[in-house]
């Protein structure tokens, strides 16, 4: 089964490798792809792209090898592809993002987090080694300390693309013990994080998940769970129930691990309401295989296309809609200030807590593109909606005054979504001028579009 998987892998490659040769030279090169978890535009084009069938897959899950328990798998692999080949073996990967549908090479050239990076770091620190495929045209195989695959976390294909990746596999019971804590002072919550990151407990048990809820001013909760094989009852945020409304009505609950680790898929957090699913009435009806992050995608890009929620406002006489779509990172001490901060100026709520800590490069290092301080903690802070802001929301006034404040707090953002950095800002903040080094080396005739290029001009 293995060797099939390995043959069929070799086939794809080379598919992809005729595709590039077909464009011509001289011409940008990109993924003929046409599903996105980005929140920002990709440039408009005809032209043909590389051809990434067949790179979607596991190749192979090695249980006790030299290296431990790891998988093979192709870069445009989803998570969710990935977690059914892995779970049967009693194994997920080290870190599984929040959604289905992002695929482990773009959790590796973009950033992924979750609830287990406070122990374990980012999707990218547990990568042994990871075939990618350059602005070259050529296959090179890299692990860590190499240049090319330090730079890789946060390049959004600026460097090429995985077409392979080896990555460490953890083990799971089979159900996940939940306790959400109530607090009603930032800074106590950020020092109670604080506390369980170092010592991976909570109350004398073993703490292996941690985020949380900023529901609002003096109201947040913080959620640590507990891998755990005692049977019991476990609860459904798939079907009626809604997984974020949960924190605040109970204390303690249980989930069979699969649902754990897409408990905030089914809702898109809590982004569903905005299409209706959060209505008991409509969600009675709305199909349980339509209740993920995709499906909501999709109608987002469809409100998108015809501007729904604009016409609907200009016919309401509501100001215009700023969206404010991030992911940014702050020192856990910052927690408290960033947060009052951003009720005062955005007053945008739920936001998600998760903290991280990053295991580095190889010698401790920091990721040369993304320069998070190896074992500091930091807490992401995720907010994902509109403002209402008027005539200047073409401007963009919201987020921009974001991305000073985290530059200020020592924190950074990730570039999944828009940014409106100058360019010197944003070639000190992400490194660009090592970044370009590594781009020359193994895309000489510069056919991939360079990171500014991607999260920023791409507006």
């Amino acid at each position: 089964m293995a060797d099939r998987g390995w043959h069929q892998h070799q086939n794809a490659v080379e598919r992809l490798a005729s595709s590039y040769a077909a464009i011509p030279t001289g011409k940008p090169v990109r993924l003929a792809k046409r599903t996105t978890n980005l929140f920002r535009a990709r440039t408009a084009t005809t032209a043909p792209g590389l051809d990434v069938g067949g790179l979607d897959g596991v190749i192979e899950v090695v249980a006790d090898g030299p290296d431990g328990p790891v998988a093979e798998v192709q870069g445009m692999c989803t998570y969710e592809s990935l977690v059914d080949a892995t779970l049967p073996h009693g194994l997920v990967p080290y870190v599984v993002p929040q959604l289905r549908t992002i695929t482990l090479g773009g959790a590796v050239t973009g950033l992924g987090i979750e609830s287990t990076s406070f122990r374990l770091g980012l999707p990218h620190e547990s990568v042994l080694e990871m075939d990618v495929f350059t602005g070259g045209g050529e296959v090179v195989t890299t692990r860590p300390g190499d240049d090319l695959f330090d730079a890789f976390p946060n390049s959004y294909g600026s460097l090429g693309y995985a077409t392979r990746l080896r990555i460490k596999l953890a083990p799971v019971p089979s159900f996940v013990a939940l306790r959400h804590l109530k607090f009603d002072d930032a800074d106590l919550l950020a020092k109670t994080m604080a506390e369980v990151a170092a010592t991976q407990a909570y109350d004398g048990e073993p703490v292996h998940g941690l985020d949380g809820v900023s529901f609002g001013p003096g109201e947040h909760v913080l959620t640590v769970a507990r891998w755990t094989d005692e049977p019991g009852p476990t609860s459904d945020y798939a079907g009626q129930d809604i997984y974020y409304r949960s924190l605040l009505s109970c204390d303690r609950d249980r989930l069979t691990t699969y649902d754990y680790l897409w408990r905030w898929d089914t809702d898109w957090f809590w982004c569903s309401g905005a299409f209706g699913a959060q209505n008991p009435r409509i969600r009675r009806f709305w199909p349980r295989r339509l209740r993920r992050s995709d499906v909501y995608m999709r109608l987002l890009h469809l409100d998108r296309r015809f501007d729904i929620a604009d016409r609907l406002d200009r016919r309401a006489g509501r100001p215009q809609r700023e969206r404010v779509v991030q992911d940014v990172e702050v020192p856990i001490e910052r927690l408290g200030e960033f947060l009052a901060w951003f009720d005062e100026e955005v007053g945008m709520r739920p936001v998600w807590l998760c903290p991280l800590v990053s295991t580095g490069s190889t010698g401790g290092a920091q990721w040369s593109s993304y320069p998070l301080e190896p074992g500091r903690l930091y807490v992401n802070i995720g907010f994902w909606g509109t403002v209402h802001v008027g005539p200047e929301a073409t401007d963009s006034p919201r987020n921009r005054a974001i991305e000073a404040k985290v530059h200020e707090l020592g924190g950074h953002k990730s570039l999944y979504s828009e940014a409106f950095y100058d360019r010197e800002t944003f070639d000190a903040l992400y490194n660009t001028t090592h970044l370009a080094a590594v781009k020359r080396q193994f895309d000489p005739d510069d056919r991939l579009t360079t990171l500014y290029d991607k999260a920023v001009r791409s507006r």
